[in-house]
């Protein structure tokens, strides 16, 4: 295969803890594998990046320091949280702050590339960071010959969200889908969530891992069923309430333990289900999967059980644990008892484990620079 020359740009990068973190690490220790000129724009942190250039051979650009301060939401008296809490949603909903500074950083960043590549690959979320690349991206500086937008949800049509998007925001997503060559999702039936007159863009690229890295746990059967669950929650969409509730009722012992960095939905539980339930922060994914996969089984709470295609399924199918998959208000409660009891019967099953490898991942994202 030749050497291609690549651009990605993502705010996501190692070490940060997240899908989005981890599609565009993978993928672009992947493709400098596969011996492609990488260069990466990111929010470059010397400590943790140089070693990645030295051993990947991948050129590293930084995005710059971001100027913008997050509010913190959890500090102060009750009505300082609310106002907090209110200003924080306002400035999301009204200007997409405060990521909305990447846009500008993206832009300046890529406006000073003086090189030119045979495939340019932004990564969502935030979705500023495909503003920023359309803003750069013009027809006498293309920066690359193709252009694809990596993304999960849409901008304006993603399932999370709690409030709708205001209106004008459609303009930036329609500008960057008019300019990008490709727009890829991670399950095909994604597309309809897309304006109409860009469908025929839209592409399945499921997310991506080097299946060889992760180290297991040699697994015994634990005394007390232990089962786990890591990831975010959404009040709207991935809520553990209805099957924390659930489990309230259950008499027999068990554990349940939860990595999250979203825990208001789960701290109340813990004074009524005590030493049944046990939440920790997140901490590095290689760790994680290793303690995941000394569980008994484990725990992925969808939010659609057509459309989505998270991460964390790909990860827990890694530590060879069955799975309890389920949309948050279905969960069948014999299904759980039975899982509780090591019954595993209904346990999730994937199709096609290989389109997750990161080979084949980064393959079909090469081959859109010959199209």
């Amino acid at each position: 295969m030749d050497s291609k020359k690549i651009l990605v740009v993502s705010s996501a990068f190692y070490p940060e803890n997240s899908p989005r973190s981890f599609r565009a690490t993978e993928l672009v220790k992947e493709l400098a594998r596969q011996g492609h000129q990488v260069t990466l724009y990111t929010l470059k942190k010397d400590e943790f990046h140089l070693p990645i250039e030295k051993e990947f051979g991948i050129k590293i650009k930084d995005l710059g320091s971001r100027k913008l301060p997050i509010i913190n939401v959890a500090e102060g008296s009750k009505m300082t949280v609310l106002f907090k809490r209110v200003l924080n949603r306002s400035l999301l909903q009204l200007i997409s702050y405060p990521d909305i500074e990447l846009m500008f950083m993206v832009k300046n960043a890529l406006k000073k590339e003086e090189g030119f590549y045979d495939l340019l690959i932004s990564v969502a979320v935030p979705h500023s960071i495909h503003w920023g690349t359309a803003w750069a991206r013009t027809k006498s500086r293309p920066l690359a010959t193709k252009w694809v937008a990596d993304c999960g949800d849409p901008f304006m049509g993603a399932i999370h969200d709690s409030f709708k998007k205001v209106f004008y925001f459609k303009y930036l997503e329609k500008w960057f889908c008019r300019k990008a060559d490709y727009i890829a999702v991670p399950k095909i039936m994604m597309k309809e969530n897309y304006y109409p007159e860009f469908r025929d863009k839209v592409i399945e690229i499921s997310q991506g891992f080097k299946f060889e890295e992760v180290v297991r746990s040699d697994f015994k059967k634990n005394e007390v069923p232990t089962f786990g669950f890591a990831g975010t929650f959404i009040r709207t969409t991935i809520n553990p309430t209805p099957l924390l509730e659930f489990l309230t009722t259950v008499d027999q012992p068990f554990k349940f333990i939860i990595y999250t960095e979203t825990q208001d939905l789960v701290l109340p539980f813990l004074p009524i289900l005590k030493e049944k339930l046990e939440v920790r922060h997140y901490i590095p994914r290689i760790d994680l999967l290793k303690e995941l996969s000394s569980m008994d089984f484990l725990v992925n709470i969808a939010y659609d059980a057509v459309h989505q295609a998270p991460s964390k399924l790909i990860d827990y199918y890694l530590t060879g644990r069955p799975i309890l998959s389920s949309v948050t208000n279905e969960f069948d409660h014999n299904t759980v008892r039975d899982f509780i009891a090591g019954n595993y019967t209904n346990s999730f099953v994937f199709n096609n484990i290989e389109q997750y490898k990161i080979e084949n991942v980064a393959t079909k994202f090469l081959s859109l620079s010959k199209e």
